[in-house]
Order: C-alpha cells, then structure tokens, then sequence
C-alpha cells in the first residue's frame, strides 16, 4: 500500500517510484529514481512538477511494485535470440533482439496476455527482419502496485506455449535459379530475373550456387530441378510458367521432379500466382513474372520465413491476406509501410 506524506515530511524518505519530467519538446524521462533519498534541495524542483505531496511505499505480501512486475513479465515474454539488459526505467522494460534474425510473435499468445488486467506488451509486427540491439517490445505493470496474483497469470500465460517473442536465425542456404520460359532460352529477350533473385538471395545472406534456363517443357524443367539437388541446392527459385497459360509448365515439371507438396496461389499483391512446394525438406519457390516489375511482392515476405525455418503451407499463404495488399506507391518505402504487416 501506499501513504501520502507531505514534501516536507518526506524529507529524509526514499521515493517509492520514479518521478517523471516532461518538456514539451525537449526531454520526457524520470527526474528522481526510485529509491531516490529526497533532501530540501529537491523540494523546489519535486514542486515545479506538481508534486506537493510524495507517497511511502509499504508493501504487504500479496502485493507488488510495478519494477518488480516488469522483470517478471519481460523474463515471461523473451524466448531465444530476445533479451533485456537494463532494468525498468519508470516501470517498463524494453525488449531487444540478441542476434540478428527474424522476430517472430505468438499473437495469440500476446492478445491473451494483454488481456489480463493491468498488464501490457506492445511489439514489433510479427516476420520483422531485425538486427542485434534492435528494439522488439516494451512491457510493463500498468498500476505503481498492485497484486501479483495477475501478473503471475499474465507470466504464466506468456510461458505456456513457449514463448511470446524470439527471433530466429536465418540460416544461409545454397540456392539455385531455375528460369524457365522459351523466350529467354532461346535468346530472344535477355533474362532480367537473375540479378534481381540474386540481390533478393545476397541480401539475406545466402548465396547463388546454380543456375539454369529451361524451355516451357515440363520434363526438362524436372531434369534442371533434380540436377541442381543432385549439386547440394537446397533451396530452389523458380521463375516463369506460373500464370493461368496452357503454355506454362512450370508447376507440372515441380510435379514430374517428385514434389507432393504444392501450395499455388498466395493472398497476396503483387505476387498472387505464387508457388511453394517441397521436394523433401527442400522448398522450391515459384516466383510469377509480377517479380521483374515490381521491388517487392510475395517472395520479400515469404523468404525469411522459409530461411527461418519456417515450412510455408496453405494456412501461412492464406493469412496473408490481412496487410498484404500493396499500394504501388510512386516512392516504395517498404519495409517501412504495410505491406505484409498484417500476418
């Protein structure tokens, strides 16, 4: 519980919580810590923020203060590759990426535990590529005290289906191109998907290690496929062939290499004649020609998560669908826009 004191009675006393400053402007952050012993010299200042009384902090054991609530809810909520150094600053506890990787969020997870009263988590969106030190989250126990029968229930809720944040390493991968499509095999418009897969591939840091052109026939497709396994790819992008055309074929020579796993057609724009098929543990990404006009489409969403280790099927291409429309913006700011913010 807490007693009111008056300033000049808490002379001598130590500060409960953190007094916050704000300068419009200028400065928004604690002007005396907790614990802070008050002496006359603060008086003024304690005044000048509307403080003419202070409160003594007397506990009972039923009871918790928010600082102490904030290390168990931040310890609750920060699974691998998550952590926080510092300890809470008026209350609350920033959470920060230990490695760089992709952040993953148990949204439901997270709505259940911010449904408990008196308790918050705000994060990043969920599939955020983020680097070492970056800021994931913030938590803290809303009230100064409160009981902490619901903050254990909130950190319960937080562990128990493992955790609500982590960030997963992305993994560097071998990848091949397959570039399908009679035009470009036979020289009669040059290739443009190779420098734009190859930077998309770079940038997550993995790396090209085979690359092929192929006719619209299925069979030599599947024969390109299963070379470039055979060479130790294991990831494979294919591009061309994906549209609704009898001519291409791409998905039928993907079908003829073994795939029993093909998912076509993601809930997304620019990218909706997407392909994601597994020939074992090897995912083969289908990449339809929207990829040579537009910066960003499906595959900028899609890739991390299949170099995280996700495994992509129908339900992740379905929900999608919530953010993934892009707005063709005559500057792309992505990924600083909406764009596949929504999943």
């Amino acid at each position: 519980m807490l007693k009111k004191i008056g300033l000049q009675e808490a002379i001598g006393s130590k500060l409960a919580h953190d007094i916050t400053e704000i300068r419009p402007g200028e400065f928004k952050g604690p002007a005396f810590r907790r614990g802070h012993t008050v002496c006359e010299a603060d008086l003024c200042h304690l005044q000048r923020l509307g403080k003419n009384h202070l409160y003594v902090l007397d506990l009972a054991e039923d009871e918790i203060h928010e600082n102490e609530a904030a290390v168990i809810l931040s310890t609750a909520l920060a699974g691998d590759g998550v952590t926080w150094k510092d300890g809470p600053r008026e209350g609350k506890i920033n959470l920060l990426a230990d490695r760089d990787g992709l952040l993953v969020v148990n949204t439901a997870a997270l709505a259940a535990f911010n449904m408990v009263d008196e308790v918050m988590c705000a994060t990043l969106h969920n599939h955020t590529l983020v680097e070492e030190g970056d800021l994931l989250a913030g938590t803290r126990a809303i009230p100064l005290v409160m009981k902490r029968t619901p903050i254990e229930r909130a950190a319960a809720i937080a562990r128990q289906n493992g955790s609500v944040l982590s960030v997963k390493t992305i993994r560097s991968a071998r990848v091949g191109l397959v570039i399908t499509g009679n035009e470009v095999y036979h020289g009669l418009i040059e290739d443009r998907f190779v420098p734009i897969l190859t930077e998309k591939v770079k940038s997550l840091g993995s790396e090209v290690v085979g690359l092929d052109f192929a006719p619209d026939d299925a069979e030599v497709i599947n024969q390109v496929i299963r070379s470039q396994l055979d060479h130790g790819c294991d990831l494979l992008l294919l591009s061309g062939g994906m549209s609704v055309d009898p001519d291409d074929v791409t998905r039928h020579g993907i079908r003829l290499a073994g795939a029993r796993e093909i998912h076509y057609g993601a809930a997304a724009l620019p990218g909706s004649m997407f392909l994601v098929a597994y020939l074992g543990e090897v995912p083969l990404l289908g990449v339809p020609a929207c990829g040579l006009y537009h910066r960003i489409t499906v595959l900028d969403l899609v890739l991390p998560r299949i170099l995280a280790g996700e495994r992509i099927g129908k339900p992740e291409l379905a929900f999608l669908g919530h953010g993934s429309l892009c707005l063709d913006c005559a500057e792309c700011t992505y990924p600083k826009c909406h764009f596949g913010k929504g999943t």
